[in-house]
């Protein structure tokens, strides 16, 4: 009877020692899951980030080249020295160096000129009209070097590529290598990406018409949304009472929530160009546009906040005689302000990098200045980043990758400051 005992007691405790075992076995594999999965999720993210990188870095330096001009006052206007061509000056100038001249430079010239930026003649003509006592002498210039040089000198246009198949010629290649083994070109921090608005030539575009209108684009959303969205929230959450049409209005925002981003730019561009008749292509109708989309999302974030405020708060805030606008106001919002914060920071930049809405109020343009109003015509860094991406010219490409990390350091920074508010006010019960 003992030993059939003993063989039974034996026998459950193999099975519980198999049970534990498999379950252990079990949790084992779920953590092996879960950090695979977070694996796999760093690896495409390094891969989508690494290939960003790698395609935008060089467009935060740029090539110029030294060029000594001879300012010829037989071809030079001094009271007018902007319409001369000195383009075409440079360019003889240049060839003349190498004994071609006269009828032999003629084909030679247009290869020569498109060596260069077309800043080259802004940049002698502003420095002669500056100073006339230039006409006459031999200047040396730094100018910017064409889209076309400018891959060359970074490797990214090869002199092994056929000549069909490639912008340069050989010829113009082979004045390339003779002005970089002369010492005339170098190679300098890419400022003018940061000071510029867009332009049609790659080597003379920026992001700061963009940067400036996604500027005033998140201030009127802000500004419209912030203030909207947390009221309906602290009504529907605190006053409204708890009948069918607060369960209507509340699965209506669940909805708006999950409402593809480009149907608010149709009702925008129904709404406010076409109907109020608002300017197109402005920071406002784009502002208030993105404040729609950004309505539902910042509601949704303020009573989820809201509710996290222990009841006990409200009741004693009641015991001690306040009144339920003050409980609300005094106690329970000021608790709930960290979430209320990160939900209206983040939201504001998803809505940063919506694209599709911009497309359809007249965004896409192409807008080379810099907005100093809410109405002006402007750009933004999404619709910017498109049209680059569409445009042809090789150089554009590398842009567009460089704006793509401008937009980025942009959204990481509002996700950070969302992260710091979060943790500098946030209350634990």
């Amino acid at each position: 009877m003992t030993e059939t005992r003993d063989a039974l007691a034996a026998t459950r405790l193999e099975r519980l020692r198999g049970g534990l075992k498999r379950r252990y076995a079990r949790e084992m594999r779920f953590r092996m899951y879960g950090i695979l999965a977070i694996a796999v999720a760093v690896a495409f993210l390094a891969l989508l980030l690494g290939r960003i990188v790698e395609q935008g870095h060089t467009a935060f330096y740029a090539h110029e080249v030294s060029v000594p001009v001879y300012l010829d006052p037989a071809k030079i206007d001094a009271s007018y020295p902007q319409g001369t061509n000195f383009e075409q000056m440079v360019a003889e100038q240049q060839l003349a160096t190498q004994g071609l001249s006269g009828d032999a430079a003629g084909p030679m010239a247009a290869e020569m000129r498109g060596l260069f930026s077309s800043e080259l003649k802004f940049q002698v003509a502003e420095q002669v009209a500056a100073d006339p006592s230039l006409i006459g002498q031999t200047v040396t210039f730094g100018v910017p070097v064409s889209d076309d040089a400018d891959l060359f000198f970074k490797g990214k246009i090869s002199r092994d590529t056929p000549s069909e198949q490639r912008r340069l010629t050989d010829r113009q290649i082979g004045w390339l290598d003779q002005m970089e083994d002369a010492g005339r070109v170098h190679s300098h921090f890419n400022a003018r990406l940061f000071t510029s608005g867009d332009s049609t030539e790659a080597e003379l575009a920026g992001v700061l018409g963009a940067v400036v209108g996604s500027a005033l684009m998140l201030m009127v959303t802000a500004l419209l949304a912030i203030p909207v969205g947390v009221a309906a929230a602290v009504y529907l959450e605190e006053f409204a009472p708890r009948n069918r049409l607060s369960a209507l209005i509340e699965v209506n925002i669940n909805n708006l929530a999950a409402v593809p981003s480009i149907v608010y730019g149709l009702l925008g561009l129904a709404l406010f160009i076409n109907w109020m008749h608002l300017p197109r292509s402005s920071p406002l109708v784009g502002g208030l546009v993105l404040a729609l989309m950004a309505l539902p999302t910042i509601i949704i974030a303020t009573r989820s906040s809201l509710k996290a405020v222990p009841p006990s708060i409200r009741e004693a805030a009641l015991a001690m005689g306040a009144s339920r606008t003050q409980t609300v106001f005094q106690h329970v919002l000021p608790l709930a302000l960290p979430g209320v914060m990160t939900g209206a920071i983040i939201s504001l930049a998803h809505a940063l990098g919506e694209t599709a809405p911009l497309l359809l109020i007249g965004m896409v343009s192409f807008i080379p200045g810099v907005a100093s109003s809410i109405t002006e015509p402007s750009g933004a860094l999404p619709s910017l980043i498109y049209i680059w991406e569409n445009a042809s010219e090789r150089a554009f490409h590398e842009r567009t990758a460089a704006a793509i990390m401008v937009l980025l350091a942009f959204m990481i920074v509002m996700n950070a400051a969302a992260i710091l508010l979060r943790r500098h006010f946030e209350r634990r019960w």
